[in-house]
């Protein structure tokens, strides 16, 4: 059962929603997980998105602020949500297809702009939530199963625009990077994006600050795709959808693509 998954932090669904319609009319993928919904499940416009054939649904929304979602073709069931850090956020949402592939959405904690928590309270909540994932891929190893959303880390020195420079700068900093990789390595999650696309920067993200973003071309990949090693050699055909950062009123995310042959 091939398929084609995405995943995009959409900066509102309510607001964005013709660029959902957009995407999946213009791509359509088979699944579309989408973070930073920032709408309760009620509100959010799901008879736009199934009345493009994406009537199968696993969401867990928030007022405002967060929220998860998965749109499918194909039907799927939910078959968990995650509290990690005990935060009370819509930040995770998981669903199995048919074959039994689980599809875990997350949408990690972006933890402000002073990476010290110290002084605070939102990095240390950032790393508090890996450490959770951690935890839980440690005590329960998932197989047969495939991680998106957005990360809010970049890990590697070709996923941002300036190693150096953003070093101190949260999203890069060596503290959240290791910690990425401690929650990675306890799930035995394979980078599909970076297992096809191994070499060059590569970026997922472009501030709004930016007066000509692509221009500037300062970016980070803080969106991924990973697989559990009994399917990550079924993954192929990662991309980027970087022109979809231009679209009018676009969210400062691109959406991250893949296929698995399974």
């Amino acid at each position: 059962m091939p398929f084609t998954l995405a995943t995009w932090n959409i900066n509102s669904v309510r607001l964005r929603a013709g660029l959902v319609e957009r995407l999946l009319t213009e791509e359509a993928p088979d699944i579309l997980c989408l973070q930073e919904c920032k709408s309760p499940v009620d509100k959010m416009p799901l008879d736009r998105f199934a009345a493009l054939g994406y009537g199968h649904v696993v969401a867990h929304g928030q007022k405002g602020y967060n929220g998860v979602a998965i749109l499918s073709k194909r039907p799927i069931e939910e078959v968990g949500r995650a509290d990690y850090a005990g935060l009370g956020h819509a930040r995770h949402v998981a669903a199995r297809l048919e074959n039994g592939v689980v599809i875990h959405n997350f949408y990690v904690p972006a933890g402000g702009d002073v990476p010290d928590r110290a002084v605070n309270e939102k990095f240390g909540q950032k790393l508090d939530y890996l450490t959770g994932m951690r935890d839980a891929f440690h005590a329960d190893k998932p197989g047969k199963a495939i991680l998106v959303g957005d990360l809010n880390i970049a890990p590697r020195e070709d996923d941002v625009w300036s190693h150096k420079q953003l070093l101190k700068v949260v999203s890069h900093t060596p503290i959240e990077v290791e910690h990425l990789a401690q929650t990675q390595e306890a799930g035995g999650w394979v980078d599909i994006t970076r297992k096809d696309i191994p070499e060059g920067n590569l970026y997922s993200w472009w501030s709004y600050r930016a007066k000509d973003w692509d221009a500037a071309d300062k970016g980070r990949r803080l969106d991924h795709v990973w697989a559990t090693p009994d399917i990550a050699n079924a993954g192929h055909s990662s991309r980027v959808l970087r022109h979809v950062r231009g679209w009018e009123q676009p969210s400062d995310h691109a959406p991250v693509f893949a296929s698995f042959d399974l």
